[in-house]
């Protein structure tokens, strides 16, 4: 091999290389953020799993090793406003403290009394031994709030509801005040179950929420949406959430109002949850824009 051939190889090989950096940066640095909805949560040793329950909701067991996991390899639970300031509108730089960590944000719909009575001594007891804060937004249907008082409710109550908050563990947002379809309803109808929602949470939380982050963000119930539904949403809401097993990619991201969201139950495996978590920060294609 004489030495223009020589000359010739290593000049190949150089491209060759910052080709492959070049693919393998963009395949590390897609701007995508998994957005997770569960329901409950439930004792998988004492809920048997081919209950309703044991479908819709997620064994705490598994719950607790997920956020265990993503608290040892360097996860930011994002809250709702946390994804609009830096992640949607970027009208704040992203604390120092959070430039290296891996984003997700993690939701719970429907408001379900074991959010409470489940999910809060986990996230204590890995606060205590971590010293690392897991936030979770909570999507409340304010109208069971009144309910909690019974002791057949299986829905948090607004002292549950505080409590969590005082805490700085619960992100409190809006699922619309009874869980209706709201494609189904009048223009009258819809304005109730967005307004009246939105009024709920806020004064069962006011004292604990002077700047009103509390319902400034919504999911819709059922994932369910039409252009009519989207436009009362924005004139009461920042933001909200479908429910479309798509994964958020914020650089492509136009419509505030038709977020992402991976839906989570039983029937999903703790390695497929560590799949979901992981390996979308990872993504092989970027989604055209």
């Amino acid at each position: 091999m004489n030495s223009q051939t020589n000359k010739n190889f290593s000049l190949r090989l150089v491209l060759v290389v910052i080709i492959l950096f070049s693919v393998l940066n963009l395949i590390f640095t897609v701007p995508v953020i998994p957005i997770l909805g569960f329901h409950g949560i439930i004792d998988a040793k004492t809920s048997a799993p081919q209950s309703s329950l044991g479908v819709m909701h997620y064994p705490k067991q598994d719950l607790e090793k997920i956020l265990e996991y993503l608290i040892r390899n360097n996860y930011w639970f994002l809250t709702t406003q946390d994804l609009y300031d830096f992640f949607l509108k970027k009208s704040k730089k992203v604390p120092k403290e959070h430039l290296n960590q891996k984003p997700i944000l993690i939701s719970f719909d429907d408001g379900y009394k074991t959010v409470y009575t489940n999910l809060l001594p986990i996230l204590s007891k890995l606060e205590e031994k971590y010293g690392k804060k897991v936030k979770v937004v909570l999507f409340i249907n304010p109208a069971t709030l009144d309910r909690q008082r019974s002791t057949a409710s299986i829905h948090i109550g607004c002292q549950e509801l505080r409590d969590g908050l005082k805490k700085g563990f619960y992100d409190i947002q809006s699922h619309g005040l009874n869980h209706k379809n709201l494609t189904l309803l009048t223009r009258e109808e819809l304005i109730k179950e967005l307004l009246q929602a939105q009024i709920k949470l806020r004064k069962c939380t006011s004292d604990l929420d002077p700047q009103q982050k509390v319902a400034s963000h919504f999911a819709y119930p059922y994932g369910a949406y039409n252009k009519q539904v989207q436009y009362y949403a924005s004139k009461y809401y920042l933001s909200s959430y479908l429910y479309d097993n798509k994964i958020l990619d914020y650089g492509c991201l136009k419509n505030y109002y038709e977020i992402p969201r991976i839906p989570i139950n039983g029937q999903i495996s703790f390695q497929q949850m560590l799949e979901i978590a992981e390996g979308f920060h990872q993504t092989k294609s970027r989604s055209k824009c």
